[in-house]
């Protein structure tokens, strides 16, 4: 299959929203009208094929990212079906640094979400390509043109409707294609062959007005059609069609469509928008990458005869076939039992077998080429965000950015027995997860696991259990807190030890300032050869391990320039670890005079609930030092916005379900860092001290 396809006939999509939208549930009907899979399968009954995690059939959600293939009207689609829960975005976001366009999901009832603002900013931040999918249609409160209009107002974007629902709610048969300027109709139970019928008369105004308004939105990006147009010419629908792809790549619009994906209506239309509008591998721009050994600029066609270049995504330990590395080729081919070169590693590796996926199953090729999606078994050392390529024809392709933790909790096994196993499984699920972070307290000597949220951590917890069959005790939930400083300050460090022969002496002097926007910086302006320039990377070093543990209650220290300007050393004494010390002292003087501060974690909190309970809900917010930002109506609900700091969040889910007697909703998602109150900065230095 792998070759059967050219670049043209080519779609790598992610079906991307906001939880509870509908994703997963519109995947299993794309693959069971593709012929994929032959019985749709259900999230409520913990039946669907991309759900395969136990834990993701329990709780009725994605936790990750599953891939598949399939064939729709002569093209390819491989598909990515990503969580819509913010604990996961990480899914999300390194899933579309490799597709090339993305289906988003949105909730006809709720319309535009926090996390489908969330998956819609990562999407433009790697210029992806949307087409939007309005489903559950036959909802209560389903409102198609409202939700239009949110896209519209809070995504910044220009959507275009290419169709328009004929009824609403349980009323919802089916919709007009403005492009075909036809009706469709769905009447079967399967949704199978939907009926097409010419547009009521009652709507053929409504329609012909819909289609002026989508002919000129399309012709903003093609000259010839907008030529025509103004001529009064008739335009073909095929016609339209080029012009609405050729905008919709060019990011000039957004096709919008409507349906219910679970009553199996719109879904055909949706895949034939997918192979109509979003871009092959050869439409978007060709990759950019670096040499690794010049720096210069390397541009890779997206072409088979092009050398190999590749970017892992994803890894996943599999119980069958073991260590499988999900990545997207972009030029070139690689055949199985070839060697290719891990660019970032600097280390060769040799692909024992390669595999197309449907979610947990796999399928054995012989190679994967140019614009494809697979899997690779045997690449010991690669991981999330490696460049794999040709060893002749080195190239470094961007990597791929992940949001810090905001949370931690301590982790220890039950048993003598479990303690080497813990260790074990810790290290493979940070493998795989590059927002799940594993490390040890130098002081209390305890293992502490950080992630995204306490669904996040609640999952990794469950996985240790069932696939590593670890039993651990998790302590409370904490804070990931930063320090930062307020004003300049200069510090100095002197290190020097004498115990008989040859001695230690390294002496340097820094200063310190806040920048904005960035983690860390370091600047040489030492002159005349104050600290010989073989001492500075040292000096570098010990800066960053004091700035990594802070000076107020130690956590890292974020916003901090340090410029190291002076110092002194000793012919025979002076060494790179005299440095490294005096460097860490240097920094830790300036820093304790720069007026450091503590900075906590805010989260943007959207809480949804009946109009009865909002006075309640909004005291509670206002109880935990949350910042009501917003109350607006979302039919039947209101919905408050409001930014609070993570640790007055811990344990909400269960409060706002007791307040509202479980019809009371809400998500969250990292907002900024902000200085913390007083009180918190005396409780952790006491408990610091204590």
């Amino acid at each position: 299959m792998s070759n059967q396809f050219s670049i043209a006939q080519t779609r790598n999509i992610g079906i991307i929203a906001h939880i509870d939208a509908g994703k997963t549930t519109t995947t299993e009907r794309i693959l069971f009208y593709t012929g994929r899979i032959h019985r749709m399968g259900e999230v409520h009954d913990g039946t669907t094929s991309m759900d395969w995690m136990e834990q993701e059939r329990e709780r009725g959600i994605t936790i990750t990212s599953a891939a598949t293939t399939c064939i729709w009207r002569d093209h390819r689609v491989n598909i990515i079906d990503t969580p819509g829960h913010v604990d996961f975005t990480v899914e999300v976001e390194r899933s579309l640094r490799v597709l090339d366009g993305g289906v988003v999901v949105f909730d006809a009832v709720a319309g535009v979400e926090p996390q489908s603002e969330t998956v819609w900013r990562q999407a433009d931040r790697y210029n992806v390509p949307r087409i939007c999918f309005v489903n559950k249609m036959d909802r209560t409160g389903a409102d198609y043109w409202q939700t239009i209009h949110m896209i519209r107002s809070r995504l910044n974007t220009n959507p275009a409707p290419i169709q328009i629902p004929i009824g609403a709610e349980t009323d919802f048969t089916g919709f007009i294609d403005l492009v075909e300027m036809q009706a469709l109709y769905f009447t079967d139970e399967l949704g199978a062959s939907p009926e097409i019928a010419p547009i009521p008369a009652e709507m053929a105004d409504e329609a012909a007005k819909r289609r002026e308004a989508l002919i000129e939105s399309a012709a903003e990006s093609d000259d010839g059609l907008m030529h025509r147009y103004l001529e009064g010419e008739e335009i073909s629908a095929d016609a339209l069609r080029v012009a609405i792809r050729k905008a919709t790549i060019q990011g000039g619009l957004v096709p919008v469509m409507c349906g219910s994906a679970l009553r199996n209506k719109g879904v055909q239309p949706m895949l034939d928008a997918v192979v109509y509008y979003l871009p092959s591998p050869a439409d978007v721009p060709p990759v950019v990458g670096t040499d690794p050994d010049s720096g210069e600029g390397r541009i890779r066609l997206c072409r088979e005869e092009e050398p190999f270049s590749a970017l892992t995504f994803k890894i996943v330990s599999d119980p069958y076939v073991g260590r499988l590395t999900y990545f997207r080729v972009y030029s070139g081919t690689v055949p199985v039992g070839t060697a290719v070169w891990n660019a970032t590693k600097e280390r060769r590796e040799r692909v024992s077998r390669l595999l197309l996926m449907h979610a947990n199953q796999r399928e054995d090729v012989k190679v994967i080429s140019a614009g494809n999606i697979g899997a690779a078994v045997g690449l010991k050392n690669t991981f999330t965000g490696d460049t794999l390529c040709d060893r002749e024809h080195p190239v470094m392709l961007e990597s791929i950015q992940f949001p810090k933790p905001v949370i931690s909790v301590a982790v220890e096994p039950r048993t003598k027995a479990d303690q080497d196993k813990l260790s074990l499984a810790l290290a493979r699920l940070a493998e795989e997860d590059p927002t799940f972070v594993v490390r040890t307290d130098p002081e209390t000597g305890q293992t502490l696991v950080s992630g995204m949220g306490e669904l996040h951590l609640e999952v990794i917890v469950d996985r240790l259990l069932r696939e590593y069959r670890v039993e651990a005790h998790v302590g409370r939930p904490h804070v990931a807190y930063r320090e930062a400083i307020t004003v300049p300050a200069g510090g100095e460090g002197r290190f020097v030890r004498q115990t008989g022969g040859r001695g230690q002496y390294g002496h340097c002097v820094v200063r310190v300032e806040p920048i904005t926007g960035g983690e860390f910086e370091f600047v040489d302006s030492t002159v005349g050869g104050s600290i010989p320039k073989p001492f500075i990377p040292a000096v570098k070093q010990g800066a960053k391990e004091a700035v990594d543990s802070g000076v107020l209650v130690g956590y890292p220290v974020i916003g901090v320039r340090v410029t190291v300007h002076d110092g002194s050393f000793h012919a025979v004494d002076s060494s790179e670890i005299a440095f490294r010390i005096a460097g860490s002292m240097a920094t830790k003087d300036a820093l304790r005079r720069a007026r450091p501060i503590l900075l906590e974690p805010v989260m943007r909190v959207e809480v949804m609930v009946p109009d009865e309970y909002v006075g309640d809900a909004m005291g509670d917010l206002s109880s935990r030092n949350g910042q009501i930002h917003s109350l607006e109506p979302r039919m039947p609900n209101q919905v408050i916005t409001a930014y609070t700091p993570l640790s007055e969040m811990f344990g909400y889910a269960t409060d706002i379900r007791s307040m509202t007697q479980g019809r009371g909703s809400y998500s969250m998602e990292f907002f900024e860092y902000r200085e913390a109150p007083r009180a918190v900065v005396n409780k952790l230095t006491a408990g610091a001290m204590a």
